[in-house]
């Protein structure tokens, strides 16, 4: 291991590790090195396999610690870059998983969708397969709606009221994968069954103008990891981002000259928004105090080592419970896309019409901005028919 130790220190430093995590990683790979030796294996023979043996000797050592996992990936990653192991071979997955693969590289080469669309998708098909088959060979030909009622069946009422949806979409959509490249003779997509959806039946949740302005100002902006919390709230607030579309702001996104901001939605379209001063201004402070030193191009990091970017979109859900717990705001909803309501739900208000909102937020179809109709209570009040007898 000698020859890549230096390798692997200098990846640690520029993930922003302090002393303390390199001497305990460091420390780790001695011990490697010294399994590696006494089991006759070359650090060429590393992999998965090896590398969990090596894992579960730990844990019988009283070693186990969440860290050593992700330095024993993160040393794998590093060889095979250096191509001093070989790469993972896909022929050590079981069925299942090799057709689950090649369906995600069919949604994204083909399809052409974004990953965390494709998440979702390659979850459901790979516990449908998982259910009905197991680790054990495919039967595709034996598939039958039967098979594909009772999955169904058995998660549809398990979820909530925007899981069964998804559920039944996701299963169309890798049964059309399966009948276009041949591997079933019947379009099984057909059998899934619909889940009872009304176009705009509920009601966006959102915050008051006051609500916003309380959770701004309790966000505490002294320390770093305030200061990205804010800028990331006021990104959220102000502009209405997603947020996949937080997550994925690079630093050449920010155009300081001219105020922009070039943002990446859904389908991977790119808009160029303006950049209001306060936005600007905690941004500016968050980079100049408060982002760790790292690499990684991510505008937002983590702000524990490694100091990468946010690996899921879900973290600004986090960010936003969190913030809205210490502000004391109530809400029914509390994940990042509350704060993008809130601000169409101000701006209808404040008399802006459906298509600027829309504008706004980029929706593609007029129809995903109707939903705020409903809320403009003032306009909503000259079509109301008067009740019968009239009110009490």
């Amino acid at each position: 291991m000698s020859p890549y130790i230096e390798h692997f220190i200098t990846l640690l430093r520029e993930l922003g590790n302090g002393s303390s995590a390199l001497r305990g990683q460091t420390a780790l790979l001695k011990r490697l090195n010294r399994w590696l030796e006494r089991t006759g294996r070359k650090v060429g023979d590393l992999d998965e396999t090896v590398a969990e043996k090596f894992l579960q000797r730990e844990i019988k050592r009283g070693r186990q610690w969440s860290s050593v996992p992700a330095t024993l990936r993160r040393l794998l990653g590093m060889l095979r870059q250096m191509d001093v192991t070989p790469p993972a071979q896909a022929g050590r997955l079981t069925p299942s998983q090799q057709l689950v693969s090649d369906y995600e590289r069919f949604l994204l080469q083909e399809r052409l969708l974004s990953p965390p669309s494709i998440t979702p998708l390659r979850r459901i098909a790979s516990m449908f397969l998982s259910e009905k088959f197991g680790a054990g060979r495919l039967k595709l030909s034996q598939l039958s709606a039967a098979d594909v009622m009772a999955f169904v069946r058995r998660h549809a009422d398990a979820t909530s009221s925007s899981q069964p949806r998804m559920l039944v979409r996701a299963l169309r959509s890798f049964f059309r994968f399966l009948h276009y490249r041949g591997l079933v003779n019947t379009d099984l997509s057909s059998v899934v069954p619909k889940v009872a959806s009304w176009s705009l039946s509920t009601l966006p949740k959102h915050l008051s103008v006051g609500q916003v302005r309380q959770l701004l100002r309790h966000c505490k902006r002294s320390t770093p990891l305030g200061r990205r919390n804010y800028a990331i709230l006021l990104l959220l607030a102000r502009l209405g981002l997603r947020s996949g579309e937080v997550v994925g702001l690079n630093l050449e996104d920010l155009d300081w000259d001219n105020l922009r901001i070039t943002v990446r939605g859904k389908g991977g379209s790119l808009a160029q928004l303006p950049l209001p001063a306060d936005v600007a201004r905690a941004i500016a402070q968050y980079l100049k105090r408060g982002r760790p030193r790292s690499v990684c191009r991510r505008v937002f990091l983590r702000h524990r080592a490694p100091f990468s970017g946010f690996p899921h979109s879900s973290a600004m859900a986090v960010i936003v419970r969190g913030a809205l717990i210490k502000a004391g705001v109530v809400s029914a909803r509390k994940g990042a896309h509350l704060l993008r309501h809130s601000l169409a739900t101000d701006m209808l208000r404040k008399g802006a019409s459906l298509d600027e909102i829309g504008e706004v937020l980029r929706h593609k179809s007029v129809n995903t901005t109707a939903i705020y109709a409903k809320v403009d209570f003032n306009a909503l009040r000259a079509l109301a028919l008067p009740w019968p007898g009239g009110v009490r």
